[in-house]
């Protein structure tokens, strides 16, 4: 699995001494990992937005940098491979 460079994503920050250095959403204490670990166990974004201190747009740009940055560093297929072969 890539590992993200969340210091290029502008919701996000990690202070030294504030939730043990951990990536959190800027402003708050709510930890990055928390919105994929919620959202792997089923809750919805509205539900994450009522229960702790983040918005929508706040979520939506985590979600939008993690996508961005795994679909970048996603391995290339070859235009020309032939998958019929495999």
């Amino acid at each position: 699995m890539a590992t993200l460079d969340w210091s290029q994503c502008p919701a996000v920050e990690s202070i030294s001494g504030k939730v043990s250095g951990a990536w959190v959403f800027r402003g708050t204490r709510m930890p990055v990992a928390a919105v994929f670990e919620n959202l792997e166990d089923g809750m919805t974004i509205d539900e994450l937005t009522e229960q702790f201190d983040v918005t929508r747009e706040q979520i939506k740009a985590v979600l939008d940098f993690a996508a961005r940055s795994l679909k970048n560093s996603a391995p290339q297929r070859p235009a020309s491979a032939d998958v019929s072969a495999v």
